[in-house]
């Protein structure tokens, strides 16, 4: 895997496809039938410093600004999805500070700065997960916490097939490969499906301690959506989120 490779790939895909393509997963969901509304994992952000690796089109900055947090911070890989983001904060009378970067290079955040730090969907993009990690670490100030959700692994390794649910990868394997998101086939990116034990372990090396991991499907929200399509019978029986809440020793 070559990181300039995944660098040059994703970027474009969300500077050109995927900025109109694939809607973003925003707070307050965290994925597929979780929310911050039910698990309340930020608690209070009133006068908190965040930043938010991914940002995106801004709208998970919206939500946290529109709870009183002090400042926004917000990295993204893509230029053409910061511009966005910076004229829906304008509109919303919000302001932030965005910086076009991959999560894992140095890219002038300060350190010891931020009370949380969080990711929607976007941390598993990283090439370099230890090394985000611990940058993210050292933009925490002591006791500052980190969330983050992704696509739970076992979700990528099952498929419907007749109303059954058949096993079509392997678990263990972290190759990176592409993917067209579109059905149209126009657009890929470059992903990797990590392990569950890879994020908790380099959680770890980072300095972190997990005070919450969600990995269940919310039962009120499937009902509300009465929904019968084979994404969700397969979230009846397994999870296709996963969240976690770390803090910094």
């Amino acid at each position: 895997m070559n990181k300039n490779t995944v660098y040059k790939t994703n970027s474009l895909y969300w500077d050109t496809t995927g900025n109109d393509f694939l809607q973003a997963i925003v707070l307050p969901f965290y994925g597929a039938f979780v929310s911050e509304e039910k698990y309340q994992l930020f608690g209070d952000v009133s006068g908190k410093k965040l930043l938010e690796i991914g940002c995106g089109n801004g709208r998970s900055l919206q939500y946290q600004g529109e709870r009183k947090a002090s400042e926004l911070w917000g990295v993204d890989i893509s230029q053409k999805q910061l511009e966005k983001a910076a004229q829906h904060l304008t509109s919303c009378g919000l302001s932030a500070t965005l910086i076009c970067s991959p999560m894992e290079e140095e890219c002038g955040i300060p350190e010891n700065y931020f009370d949380v730090v969080y990711s929607i969907y976007a941390i598993g993009w990283t090439t370099d997960l230890e090394g985000t990690f611990c940058r993210i670490a050292s933009y925490l100030k002591k006791d500052g916490v980190f969330i983050f959700s992704w696509s739970h692994p076992i979700h990528k390794c099952v498929v419907v097939e007749n109303n059954r649910l058949v096993f079509n990868k392997c678990y263990f394997d972290e190759t990176w490969y592409s993917v067209s998101p579109d059905l149209a086939g126009e657009g890929e990116l470059k992903l990797s499906d990590r392990k569950l034990s890879t994020y908790v372990n380099a959680l770890a090396k980072a300095g972190f301690v997990i005070e919450q991991m969600i990995e269940q499907t919310d039962d009120e929200m499937m009902q509300a959506r009465d929904d019968s399509s084979d994404f969700a019978n397969k979230a009846r029986m397994l999870p296709l989120t996963f969240v976690i809440k770390a803090r910094k020793l």
